[in-house]
């Protein structure tokens, strides 16, 4: 088990600093710059109002409070009138915080929405090779927990910290126009803070980089295990699980409590410069105040406004962590949307009006890795309406076929034609309506019968009544307990291997394809259910050009030709009877199937008997 995949599973770690992830971020951020426009204008009214309130404070002591001049009864009113201004700004303030959250969350909530649409819409389009070298996981972190970040960074940095640029620039602005003297002096402390923040900066984003990367191998872990618990229990595996599972807890919970300790220094550390800064405040004030050169107001206004500024700065550290882990994100997304691994198209794709269904490849060469050549100068022609049988052990080359043919890898080299148009020619989405492919694994959508047929095709009630019976599956859906619309696959209903194949054959009828692939369709499928496929097999092959990759003796039986391949080459062609006649490979891979010299055994090619025959 690969315990360090997850989080930050690459080298594509990503910083602040660079230009590159945010020139990208922008392209999605332009579209909703009148949003982000009322978000900031939104921030500077809460900043005013957050500064207006000590303000208010130094007013009502100055000059109501302090000041015996004033009767009685206009201090009173005085103070009256201040207090309900303070209660209308801190309305005010609450207000205006409420609608900027909400304008910050709807646009974080659409940036991200496209951000993640145009993700999701690259991965469709690329190449079939480039899932072969990524996991599946880690795709599906580039859609959740990698936008999940990003969409915090909006919401929760970006924004708050303009908020507390603004807020920090205002409180010195303020405090040098309420006495230079005493903000001068206080800024001695300024320094002596930014070198703690940024220190304690790195070492938290260090310790929140590892919190993730351990997190992520527990996530991974655990959802290895849970697949794999039948194996575990049956091999014992148990104790040596949870001893694995142990050890990368333990890890986990280090590095969260190296994160504690780092805060445990840094928060203290800060109160502790505040602290300074308060008794700055107060010794020279004070004695500012007994000179009668300060008044009592404006030091209480000093002492809040340095709380005010102390704030944000408790919160950098934590804010730079999300920034820098959302940067990451970032880079790992950018990079995937950079990736360019898609088939070409033609500048004027071809869609022809008519198909006859002739197929042929020319010399073809193709490698899935270089110097690893998988097919060699392959030649062969299928004659319209013919049924062409391809055999041969694993990796001699029989799916790379079918991937060719519907496109999912171009050749190296020569050419492969339908009606002798280059399929590199050809509409792409076209070309795939063409080919009706019955795989050994069918892929199940969670939903009902009639869409897992249909696949959001449109035909008639009756028309799909006789699909339904022609492709064997009138038993089955007569003893469902809702017809068509029983649901199936994840979180409902399953079908056995053979159902499976029988609903893959009622997708090919509905799509009525003029051409027909089937990728060992009746392989792991019990005696009854192989009699319904083979029925199922006739009615699909009727009047189409077929190519049929099958181990059963049966199905090859039926074809018009048969292909044997050997390190991907054709080595013998013809007929069932003709292969036997030649005594050649075919006949001797028949002798070690079956242990006869007639071949009249249900099953070819399967087990050790497959793998030896070619050594």
């Amino acid at each position: 088990m690969n315990h360090e995949y997850g989080y930050f599973e690459d080298d594509h770690i990503g910083h602040i600093g660079d230009i590159r992830l945010w020139r990208h971020l922008l392209a999605f951020v332009l579209p909703q710059w009148r949003w982000v426009a009322l978000a900031v204008f939104l921030s500077i009214g809460i900043t005013a109002a957050t500064l207006a309130l000590p303000r208010l404070v130094q007013m009502g002591m100055d000059r109501y409070i302090v000041d015996a001049s004033l009767e009685m009864g206009q201090r009173i009113d005085g103070l009256t009138k201040l207090g309900s201004i303070f209660l209308l700004v801190v309305l005010a303030g609450f207000i205006v915080n409420f609608f900027q959250v909400m304008v910050l969350e709807w646009t974080g909530q659409r940036v991200m929405h496209a951000l993640r649409q145009r993700l999701f819409h690259h991965i469709l389009e690329l190449n079939l090779s480039f899932f072969h070298r990524h996991p599946v996981g880690r795709l599906v972190t580039r859609l959740t927990n990698d936008i999940q970040n990003m969409y915090e960074m909006f919401t929760s940095v970006i924004v708050t910290l303009f908020n507390d640029g603004v807020k920090l620039i205002g409180i010195l602005g303020i405090l040098f126009w309420m006495n230079w003297r005493l903000a001068l002096i206080l800024s001695l402390t300024f320094p002596v803070m930014l070198v703690i923040t940024l220190y304690f900066g790195r070492l938290s984003r260090d310790a929140f980089r590892q919190i993730r990367t351990h997190l992520a191998a527990i996530n991974a872990y655990i959802q290895e295990a849970v697949s794999g618990i039948s194996v575990i229990q049956i091999f014992l595996r148990e104790r040596d699980t949870l001893r694995k599972f142990n050890e990368l807890n333990d890890r986990y919970f280090r590095s969260t409590f190296y994160q504690i300790r780092i805060f445990g220094i840094f928060i203290p550390l800060i109160e502790v410069v505040s602290s300074v800064s308060m008794a700055l405040i107060i010794w020279y004030g004070g004695g500012e105040i007994l000179r009668e050169h300060m008044t009592i107001g404006v030091l209480t206004a000093f002492i809040s406004y340095m709380r005010l500024f102390f704030q944000p700065l408790r919160e950098l550290s934590q804010k730079y962590s999300i920034v820098q882990s959302a940067m990451a994100s970032a880079e790992r997304i950018f990079h995937l949307l950079e990736n360019k691994e898609i088939l070409p198209m033609p500048s004027q794709p071809v869609s022809p009006p008519k198909v006859d269904g002739e197929i042929a490849f020319e010399h073809v060469d193709f490698e899935y890795e270089p110097d690893q050549p998988v097919i060699r100068d392959l030649s062969f022609h299928v004659q319209p309406g013919e049924t062409l049988a391809v055999v041969g052990a694993t990796g001699s080359g029989k799916t790379t076929l079918i991937n060719l043919l519907e496109r999912l890898y171009d050749p190296l080299r020569g050419r492969i034609t339908i009606d002798g148009q280059d399929l590199r020619e050809l509409d792409l989405h076209w070309l795939r309506d063409q080919i009706g492919l019955v795989m050994q694994d069918v892929f199940i959508v969670p939903g009902t019968v009639r869409e897992n047929i249909l696949l959001d095709r449109r035909i008639s009630d009756e028309e799909l009544d006789r699909i339904v019976h022609l492709s064997q599956l009138s038993e089955l859906v007569k003893n469902l307990p809702e017809g068509l619309e029983t649901k199936i696959g994840e979180g409902a209903m399953d079908f056995s291997a053979g159902q499976k194949q029988l609903l893959a054959f009622a997708r090919v009828l509905a799509r009525n394809p003029r051409i027909l692939v089937l990728d060992e369709a009746t392989a792991n499928v019990d005696t009854g259910t192989e009699m319904l496929i083979e029925q199922a097999i006739q009615v699909a092959m009727a009047h189409r050009t077929s190519i049929v990759i099958a181990h059963r003796l049966s199905t090859i039986r039926r074809a018009d030709r048969i292909l044997v391949l050997d390190q991907g080459r054709i080595v013998e062609q013809g007929t069932h009877e003709d292969l036997m006649s030649r005594n050649g490979l075919y006949y001797h891979l028949q002798i070690l199937q079956n242990g006869n010299h007639r071949g009249d055994a249900p099953g070819l090619f399967q087990g050790d008997a497959e793998r030896n025959a070619f050594t």
